[in-house]
């Protein structure tokens, strides 16, 4: 998915509970297509790596509607793809050629620069049907930032399960409650998806350094304070974490190591060097980004800022 520079989401800062601060989401055009936008917000940038949180809320796609984000470059992220309806084509330009469906995590490794693109299959054009999911992006470590590109799909059957009284947790990334994922990736981090039941009740993972958590539906307590629509909850570090149902609830689970320093982020780039993302700015505009094999007649123009 391509990111377009919008105004950051405003943070409510919290002082009791445990809870850092609140982040609410705002609706944003990518072009044919709205997002809610998390991160990165003002007054937070990051949650442990992860440095950018799109929801695609659910929603009927009438025929002849569909995703259609054309050729577009990364450098020094990774993307991580995650469906709870809906399908789409992923193409990259490393060969890479990938339906990706509920439940399936798709990671795509930028490194030193990769270029994919994101459409609606043509025959679910024709039908239309339901779309409803999440982009991640996260941020590489340093020392990583001009890896290799790499593109993994895994399926959903691949990644473990936690089950307990009245919940479900599927490890999609990292580990967490004893469970690890099979994605590999550069540094500490979780990301989890949760199903629950009215009356159940969860710890979170307490290992990391940074935790949150995106309330997809339903209504949940923590402490004394309600959550009843689609936010973001940062809970403070070293503070123990429960969770209780109020009604039943579908929220993902993330966090991390923090980031081992600051990022520039511009539109599609991000790096630990400003000079780099400069050198990205101009090799995209002047061609020297690989093609992708099968979908290289068009593709994202530079931003003029």
């Amino acid at each position: 998915m391509s990111w377009m520079p919008t105004r950051e989401p405003e943070c409510d800062v919290m002082a009791e509970d445990g809870i850092e601060m609140l982040i609410q989401p705002r609706l944003r055009d990518l072009g044919g297509f709205s997002v809610s936008r998390i991160l990165p917000a003002i007054g937070r940038k990051t949650v442990g790596p992860f440095i950018f949180f799109d929801h695609m809320p659910p929603r009927d796609v009438p025929p002849g509607e569909g995703m259609n984000v054309r050729p577009h470059p990364h450098i020094a992220l990774a993307t991580v793809t995650y469906l709870f309806e809906g399908e789409f084509v992923h193409r990259d330009s490393l060969g890479s050629l990938e339906m990706v469906r509920p439940g399936d995590i798709n990671w795509m490794t930028a490194g030193r620069g990769i270029v994919h693109s994101e459409r609606t299959h043509p025959e679910r054009l024709k039908t239309g049907g339901r779309s409803h999911g999440i982009q991640l992006w996260v941020a590489l470590p340093k020392e990583h930032e001009e890896t290799e590109p790499a593109f993994h799909h895994h399926d959903k059957d691949e990644l473990p399960r936690v089950t307990g009284p009245g919940f479900t947790v599927r490890v999609l990334i990292g580990e967490a409650y004893g469970q690890k994922s099979p994605v590999k990736i550069f540094s500490p981090m979780f990301y989890c998806d949760v199903q629950a039941e009215v009356g159940a009740s969860l710890e979170l993972p307490h290992e990391y350094a940074e935790r949150a958590l995106y309330l997809l539906s339903g209504t949940i307590r923590h402490g004394g304070k309600v959550f009843d629509h689609p936010q973001m909850i940062i809970f403070k570090k070293d503070c123990p974490i429960r969770l209780h149902v109020e009604s039943e609830a579908r929220f993902v689970l993330l966090g991390g190591a923090a980031l081992d320093g600051p990022r520039v982020i511009w539109w599609n780039f991000i790096s630990s060097s400003q000079a780099r993302i400069d050198q990205a700015k101009k090799d995209w505009q002047e061609g020297r980004f690989p093609l992708i094999p099968g979908d290289s007649d068009e593709f994202i123009p530079l931003p003029e800022s």
